[in-house]
């Protein structure tokens, strides 16, 4: 299994990026956002990767996060979600909204996703509400909505930033931490999932504290 590769970029497509490393050329098929956070042509870059394997195809698909790449592979779990729709809907709403989405069960967040119906979009939210929870903590120390340059040795990683970067979301570490604490207070993984996502989408650039504060009053019994 391929799990991540270090190159140079030799080509760039619409849909993925030619990655040669140490004179092997990879395909690695990317969403529009992770294209957008890869240095150009002749720079080195790193991606996680997912292999998937049939019959008739092997095809590579890049992400720049572990968090990413794992719910990749949990929309692809879904039945009528194959590779095509898990990159169309990480790239509508990047791997931090797919998680807020399925915690609060927004299925018209995923149907906006080119190509996805409002069943697909049902069932995705459906069958993986109960992984949220763990998914979102896996992203406690990770970059958000950055690529990945290294250097032609690979000894070497730096974040690089998107062309036209946005006002950072709260980032998957903050949101992490405020799902731990939350659950370490009692609550149930997936109720405080919901809070926790809740509260980052009316605040996308709050920290932890102010997470964990805002999931506490969404949390809190009604009068």
């Amino acid at each position: 299994m391929i799990g991540r590769l270090a190159g140079r970029i030799d080509y760039r497509a619409t849909d993925h990026v030619l990655l040669d490393v140490r004179g092997v050329g990879y395909l690695v098929y990317c969403t529009d956002r992770t294209l957008r956070a890869l240095p150009g042509v002749g720079e080195h870059a790193a991606l996680y990767t997912e292999l998937l394997v049939r019959d008739d195809l092997l095809q590579l698909f890049g992400f720049t996060t572990l968090i990413e790449k794992e719910w990749h592979r949990l929309l692809m779990s879904v039945q009528g979600v194959g590779a095509k729709a898990s990159l169309a809907i990480l790239g509508t709403l990047g791997p931090e909204g797919v998680g807020r989405a399925i915690a609060l069960g927004d299925w018209s967040s995923i149907k906006a996703a080119k190509g996805i119906g409002p069943k697909t979009a049902q069932r995705v939210v459906n069958e993986l509400k109960d992984k949220a929870p763990e998914v979102m903590a896996m992203g406690a120390g990770a970059v958000p909505g950055v690529g990945v340059a290294v250097a032609a040795d690979d000894d070497v990683i730096e974040a690089v930033a998107p062309a036209q970067p946005a006002p950072p979301p709260a980032g998957p570490g903050a949101q992490a931490e405020a799902l731990s604490a939350l659950t370490n207070l009692g609550y149930a993984p997936g109720e405080a999932a919901g809070a926790v996502a809740q509260a980052a989408g009316d605040a996308p650039e709050a920290e932890t504290p102010a997470l964990i504060r805002a999931a506490l009053k969404l949390l809190a019994p009604k009068s």
